[in-house]
């Protein structure tokens, strides 16, 4: 069984050379750091997360892998305009093992939807199931089901699904235009 691979996850997503990004939920920057490698240094990420400390790691991370294209955001993006950037200002964004700890997800989308270009897209990985102790509580689990239907109210279809691993499923959206 393969586990979810960030890195493998990111290429699949295909970010190219300057590219502005935000991953929402950044957590330890599992994701950021390798989309900030892709995107290169003409490119920008944006590392989102409500939790200073987790911020401070990814930029000492950062900083240690000679990357100057990382920057932190302290937010919340539960919350419409919480992550703090401007509307449309980012060509992709990452929503990665947060589903199952964000209450309200209808917010989160939005926040996704006011940030993301005209021609963006996004990609959702998270997790398929609770496996005994790895990963979240059963209940706490978005179906795939789940979180299309959350996408499409806002105007979003299934572009393609990525390999996320044994555990997790890949989901990348576009607008519908």
């Amino acid at each position: 069984m393969k586990f979810s691979d960030p890195k493998e996850n990111i290429k699949q997503f295909v970010l190219d050379r300057g590219m502005v990004v935000a991953d929402f939920g950044a957590g330890s920057g599992g994701y950021t750091i390798p989309a900030a490698k892709a995107v290169g240094s003409r490119g920008l990420v944006y590392a989102i997360d409500v939790q200073q400390e987790l911020l401070s790691r990814i930029k000492n991370n950062a900083n240690k892998e000679k990357l100057e294209n990382v920057d932190t955001i302290w937010g919340d993006v539960e919350i419409l305009g919480g992550s703090g950037l401007k509307g449309e200002s980012v060509d992709a964004v990452i929503v990665s093992n947060i589903l199952f700890l964000v209450d309200d997800k209808n917010s989160l989308v939005q926040e996704v939807s006011r940030v993301l270009n005209r021609t963006g897209k996004v990609l959702v990985v998270d997790w398929k199931d609770s496996f005994g102790g790895l990963g979240p509580r059963q209940d706490d689990i978005v179906t795939v089901l789940d979180i299309k239907s959350i996408f499409e109210k806002y105007d979003f279809m299934l572009h393609h699904e990525i390999n996320a691993g044994s555990h997790h499923y890949g989901l990348v959206f576009k607008r519908k235009n």
